[in-house]
Parts: structure tokens; C-alpha cells; sequence
């Protein structure tokens, strides 16, 4: 796959709609061509749980001045176009667009949207990687990747994986 872009949310907490930063990476004929990361001020209720914060390191003290999604979303639309969007465990990922989309009353574009995550697990064999997890299958595909759960790292691992496997 030679043109799209990668994309990658955390949340703020359990509810899908609560992106708290976007990370997305596009790739044109091949090539990594231009980045887009923004931390979102998350909904609903703008709170933080302990068990997120401890894995991502965004709380509220670095978003509550963000933009909320539907405005970074005006953003990261045109950085999309009429590109197919893949995401490492796409089945998270959409959802919580989708999610986001519906508390701001948004209509969905429908986007096509693959899954690296997907696609490892019906072309590698599991005793060859240990776990199809972001960190261990980048690893397993010889792909460098620091930092994970940085929605922007996360985007570019996808995108290289996705450029590997799909």
C-alpha cells in the first residue's frame, strides 16, 4: 500500500469520545511525506482516569487549553483528503472517532479504514512475533520505534508497518 495515512488516538478515559491527542502520519507513493500530532481537550466530562494517565502521560494540566475535537478535527480532515486511513487495532481507533464525530454532532465520512493489527495476525504466525502488540511486531519487522502510546510514534510505527504489510 503506497498512499494513506496513519492514524492514532489515546483517550482520556473510558469513554471512546474522550481523544485526548491525535497522531497521523501520511504517506504518499511509498514515502512518509507529512506528520499532524494535537492534544485534544477530551469529552466528556473533561476528566482523566489514573489508569490512562499512567499509560500515556497526557493529563489534564497539558490539554486543558487545547482545542476540542471537532476543531482539531477541521484540521486533520484536509490532512486526510480522500486517503484510507489505517490504524494498529482499527476496531479502538475508529470507534472512538466515530465516537468523538457523534457527542459533537458531526457527520462521519465514512472513511475506509484498514487495520495493521488485522492483517499481522492473518499473515504471521504468532509463535513468530510472541504478540501482534505495536511495540512487539515493529520489532519483529525491524522497524525502530521509542514511545509508545505517543499517538504521533504510534502513527509512524503503523505507518511503517502498514507500508511492510499491506
Amino acid at each position: 500500500m503506497d498512499n494513506f495515512v496513519a492514524i492514532d488516538v489515546e483517550t482520556a478515559n473510558n469513554h471512546p469520545s474522550s481523544i485526548c491527542a491525535i497522531g497521523a502520519v501520511k504517506v504518499i507513493d511509498g514515502y512518509i511525506t507529512d506528520r499532524f500530532y494535537e492534544l485534544v481537550r477530551p469529552e466528556p466530562d473533561f476528566y482523566f482516569r489514573h489508569f490512562t494517565l499512567n499509560i500515556h502521560g497526557i493529563g489534564k494540566e497539558q490539554t486543558q487549553s487545547a482545542r476540542v475535537f471537532s476543531e482539531v478535527w477541521a484540521d486533520v480532515a484536509p490532512f486526510i483528503g480522500n486517503l484510507p486511513l489505517v490504524a494498529h487495532n482499527k476496531r479502538f481507533d475508529e470507534a472512538c472517532i466515530k465516537a468523538a464525530f457523534k457527542v459533537y454532532g458531526m457527520d462521519y465520512p465514512d472513511y475506509t479504514f484498514l487495520c495493521t493489527l488485522e492483517k499481522a495476525r492473518r499473515t504471521i504466525p504468532r509463535q513468530l512475533c510472541g504478540s501482534f502488540s505495536l511495540p512487539n511486531l515493529a520489532d519483529f519487522l525491524g522497524i525502530p520505534f521509542y514511545n509508545h502510546h505517543d499517538a504521533l510514534a504510534d502513527a509512524e510505527a503503523c505507518a511503517k508497518i502498514a507500508m511492510t504489510l499491506l
